[in-house]
């Protein structure tokens, strides 16, 4: 590939590897702290995104599904109420301020909300390149041997076979989580993973009503919604939940419970030794690793009964069983269902298997290549990240790399949740400017440098 070099001679304060709501909320926190800030004072940031356009979740934005977080945990509100980013303020913008007051709910649709997200990604777009995907992280040795920026090199929008370089103090990484599925497991046309639902179902149309039977694997907030979104899509389908549990299991959002997601659960989460932490995660898991809402359940099994009781049953419970084969047909997929109870199996032939089998973090070690070897690790070979979310690194390493989303073995349940969002980017935000004073205190902290900087591996 040729490789371009972005302004050789300017090196960036920050640079943002993906473009969700946790870089997003960080864009937002550097553009109002520099419309406050004198000009020598102000940071240089730039945040690359792979997709076309901002997304968040888009196969799972459900007509009438509704946020699992208060809107006041917005992209902003926790660390500045004052700010004109918030969730209020694009209600006001939209003319739905006073319409959303009268509904009486803390919990918006999520269609909603994501609009939320492309108001304020659109309204820092000059921050942002999108179509830009990270190829990879490189370190750069200042004369002195010490590793004082990263290379960033990322895919040209527009021409993907072209590629562009962009030096940075800092890389703030929050590329997201990438869909979990069972060892083994292919999508095609008739295996999908949730995250897709919505705009397959739409690419089905008309063929809606030949489907026979639908399969669901999966027992938390996912896999209901997709249960229920896939009864009502297909009016004459068998859809059919699997799972290992023997039924739902309501998501514990009660108020106690609740303040695990608080920023100050964060500080105590952080401090605690590791036989403390693994108990508080198990302890509040219920909060929100597979589990449903109380309405939703009710809702599902409202539609049990009512087809039991009209003898048309369309939407089935295949509990406490676990899928053990799956085979791929022309016509359909022949999918074997064991309850684990006895050991019986059951054949049962679909046309379609949806997996809402969750999510996991991706792979910061192909992400970042050879800059994940700078990273220090714990005992069980996980980062090991400070409180302000920057990853802990070699002595020799001045440049800084901080994690969004990838942090609940440091920083607690909040880690891949909105519930902290905006706090998370003020504290990043605060590490960085902290860092920047402190670098300047030393001299280690030049404006222009890229002539006296040699890349670990400038090949591209």
């Amino acid at each position: 590939m040729n490789a371009l070099h972005d302004e050789p001679d300017a090196i960036h304060d920050l640079i943002g590897v993906g473009f969700g709501p946790s870089n997003l909320a960080l864009a937002i926190a550097v553009e109002e702290h520099n419309s406050r800030a004198a000009p020598d004072q102000r940071l240089r940031a730039r945040f690359l995104e792979r997709q076309p356009s901002f997304g968040w979740h888009r196969g799972m934005l459900i007509d009438d599904a509704t946020m699992q977080v208060s809107f006041l945990k917005d992209l902003v509100t926790m660390r500045n109420p004052t700010s004109d980013f918030s969730f209020l303020c694009f209600l006001r913008e939209r003319g739905r301020l006073v319409d959303f007051l009268n509904a009486k709910t803390l919990f918006p649709l999520r269609i909603e909300f994501h609009e939320y997200f492309e108001w304020a990604a659109a309204r820092i777009a000059h921050q942002v390149d999108y179509g830009a995907e990270v190829l990879s992280v490189e370190p750069v040795l200042a004369e002195n041997g010490e590793v004082r920026w990263f290379d960033v090199v990322s895919r040209v929008p527009g021409a993907p076979e072209r590629t562009v370089v962009r030096r940075a103090r800092n890389i703030s990484v929050a590329v997201g989580l990438e869909p979990h599925l069972p060892p083994g497991t292919e999508l095609s046309d008739r295996i999908w993973h949730n995250s897709q639902l919505v705009p397959r179902v739409r690419e089905l149309g008309d063929s809606t009503a030949s489907m026979g039977r639908i399969l669901v694997l999966g027992a938390g907030q996912s896999a209901a919604e997709a249960v229920d979104y896939l009864h009502r899509s297909f009016p004459e389908a068998e859809v059919c939940a699997v799972f290992a549990k023997y039924g739902y299991t309501p998501a514990d959002d009660s108020p106690f419970a609740n303040r695990i997601f608080d920023p100050e659960a964060v500080d105590v989460y952080f401090q605690a030794k590791p036989e403390v932490k693994q108990s508080l995660v198990d302890y509040h898991r219920s909060t929100n690793y597979s589990v449903v809402d109380m309405d939703l359940i009710e809702s599902l099994y409202a539609t049990m009964y009512r087809e039991k009781v009209q003898g048309h049953e369309r939407l089935r419970l295949r509990n406490v069983s676990r899928i053990r084969d799956v085979r791929t047909l022309d016509d359909r997929l022949d999918v074997t269902v064991e309850f684990l109870p006895t050991g019986e199996r059951e054949v049962l032939s679909a046309d379609l298997l949806v997996h809402a089998t969750g999510y996991r973090p991706r792979d910061l070690d192909q992400l970042l290549g050879r800059t994940a070897k700078l990273c220090l690790r714990d005992d069980d070979d996980a980062v090991r990240v400070g409180r302000d979310h920057r990853v802990e690194a070699a002595p020799d390493v001045t440049a800084g790399i901080y994690l969004q989303g990838a942090t609940e073995h440091t920083h607690g349940l909040t880690s891949t949740l909105l519930s902290t969002t905006a706090v998370r980017s003020g504290e990043i935000l605060d590490s960085l400017l902290t860092h920047r004073a402190s670098d300047a205190a030393t001299g280690a902290r030049p404006s222009v440098d890229s002539s006296a900087s040699s890349s670990v591996n400038s090949s591209v």
